[in-house]
C-alpha cells in the first residue's frame, strides 16, 4: 500500500511535468495569425562562400533578398503588413541565403526564412535549389526562391 505522502508527491510531479513539456514546445503559428500579421524584414544574411560574387553583386543580392522576401510574404498573405521598423507585435523575418562552396552543377544553393514571433518562438522554412534553377531564373532567382519558401508557410 502506498502512503498518502508518496501519492502527494506523484500527484504534484505529474502536473509539473506536463506544464514543463507544454511550455517547451510552443504551438506553430496558425495560418490566420500569419495571414494578418505585421512583418518586419531584418537585414538578410549570406552564409557559406561569399567570395563567389564581388562586393557590388553581394550588395545587390542582399537588397533583393530583403525586397523579395517581403514581397513573397505579401503575395502569400495579401492582408499582412510589411513594416519598415520593428514593433512589439511584429513577426521579425530574417532572409538567409546559403551559398555553395563553388558554382558547379552538382552543388546546391539554399534559402531560409527565419521567423521570430512576438512571443519569442522561432520558426524557419528552408529549401535547396540546384544551380540550374539559378541559371533558369537569373535576375529573378531571389524572387523565385522566396516565393517557393513562402508556399511552405501555412495557408
Amino acid at each position: 500500500m502506498t502512503t498518502p505522502r508518496t501519492l502527494t508527491r506523484a500527484a504534484l510531479a505529474t502536473p509539473l511535468l506536463a506544464l514543463g513539456l507544454a511550455s517547451a514546445q510552443a504551438p506553430a503559428p496558425s495560418a490566420q495569425q500569419l495571414a494578418t500579421a505585421t512583418y518586419v524584414i531584418l537585414d538578410p544574411v549570406i552564409e557559406g562562400n561569399q567570395n563567389l560574387v564581388n562586393a557590388d553583386q553581394r550588395r545587390s543580392i542582399l537588397e533583393a533578398m530583403k525586397r523579395d522576401s517581403g514581397g513573397a510574404l505579401k503575395r502569400r498573405y495579401p492582408q499582412a503588413t510589411i513594416a519598415a521598423a520593428p514593433t512589439a507585435n511584429a513577426i521579425q523575418v530574417r532572409p538567409v541565403f546559403v551559398a555553395p562552396n563553388a558554382l558547379v552543377p552538382w552543388n546546391k544553393l539554399g534559402a531560409r526564412l527565419e521567423l521570430q514571433m512576438p512571443q519569442g518562438q522561432k520558426y524557419s522554412v528552408s529549401e535547396s535549389f540546384g544551380i540550374s534553377v539559378l541559371l533558369r531564373y537569373r535576375a529573378e532567382f531571389v524572387n523565385y526562391m522566396y516565393d517557393q519558401l513562402a508556399t511552405r508557410l501555412p495557408r
